[in-house]
């Protein structure tokens, strides 16, 4: 009985499946670019991971080329330079993950408060531009104000009789210039999620809190973060995936790449990047990025089993 009940299941599944597809056939035709794009360039590429297990030839290709076990894993953890480059990759994600949704939270509630709705656009759009300058562009801007010939910044201390410095090689303003910088091209594409979010929740709680003699800090302390609790919490799980993997745009270019800032602006991306150009081993640098998506990845599922534990809602699966 058990059996015939089964596949009975199973019979009015896949029959459920092709009435399914027939009843929402154009949506599938419209999801069907994102699909291969994903097959293409998702998925697809993934074969290369067996060239952070090989020794890599150009001439043999990765189908023929020697296989080496964990060698090229080894690399990453013997360096000298292992503690100080995953010191700084961590910690920059770190302040990145705490201080970008604060900042993105605060600036979507600004953004709902404008109550001309023309100007809270215009200003949305100025602060979602800098998202669209790719790091060449930025690293430009900077050397803009930080040269030491021509830089905005020398300029103004040699006018008001400063000295002149050499920024490219001072460390101490680096940490948190690097910071200012990542929050400067995030920010506004950050808060487009939790605007979305404050749009979602009903005005009824708003006119009762006025009643009530709310201020816009108690409406926005009672009301809107409550809220947007869950995809705070789901952004927050998302992003953490990317925790030891930098930015190679935001700590090599914008930095020129100078040897005197490695101590504060070297992370697990730069350093493996320089090996590969003095060193040309493909698989190093390919296991080095399996390594990273590996603890992406179990970052994502511990974070996302502790969420689910404490509150299902706010888990992200």
């Amino acid at each position: 009985m058990s059996v015939a009940v089964e596949q009975k299941r199973k019979k009015s599944f896949g029959q459920r499946v092709i009435i399914h597809f027939k009843r929402y056939w154009r949506l599938h035709v419209l999801a069907l670019p994102c699909l291969l794009y994903l097959l293409l360039f998702n998925y697809a590429p993934m074969f290369g991971l067996t060239l952070a297990f090989q020794d890599y030839k150009v001439s043999t290709g990765f189908l023929h080329s020697e296989w080496v076990g964990l060698k090229n894993f080894e690399f990453l953890f013997k360096t000298t330079d292992a503690w100080r480059i995953t010191r700084n990759t961590v910690c920059y994600n770190a302040v990145f993950l705490v201080i970008t949704p604060v900042l993105a939270v605060t600036l979507a509630i600004v953004f709902n408060e404008i109550y001309v709705k023309r100007y809270a656009k215009a200003l949305q759009t100025m602060l979602i531009m800098p998202n669209f300058l790719s790091m060449t562009v930025v690293a430009i801007i900077v050397y803009g104000f930080l040269s030491q010939s021509n830089g905005i910044l020398n300029q103004i201390m040699k006018a008001t009789g400063g000295t002149v410095r050499n920024w490219y090689t001072y460390k101490p303003i680096w940490p948190f210039l690097l910071v200012i910088i990542y929050i400067w091209k995030n920010i506004g594409y950050s808060s487009i999620v939790y605007v979305a979010s404050i749009s979602g929740i009903s005005q009824d709680y708003y006119e009762a809190a006025v009643l009530d003699g709310a201020t816009k800090w108690q409406q926005a302390k009672y009301i809107t973060i409550p809220h947007m609790r869950n995809i705070i919490v789901i952004m927050f799980i998302m992003n953490l995936g990317g925790l030891i993997r930098g930015d190679i745009g935001l700590f090599q270019q914008v930095t020129q790449d100078s040897g005197a800032l490695y101590e504060y602006t070297d992370v697990i991306d730069t350093y493996v990047y320089r090996a590969l150009r003095t060193l040309g081993n493909t698989g190093m640098s390919a296991a080095t990025g399996f390594y990273q998506s590996v603890v992406g990845f179990i970052l994502v599922i511990v974070a996302n089993t502790i969420v689910r534990r404490v509150d299902p809602d706010s888990a992200l699966f």
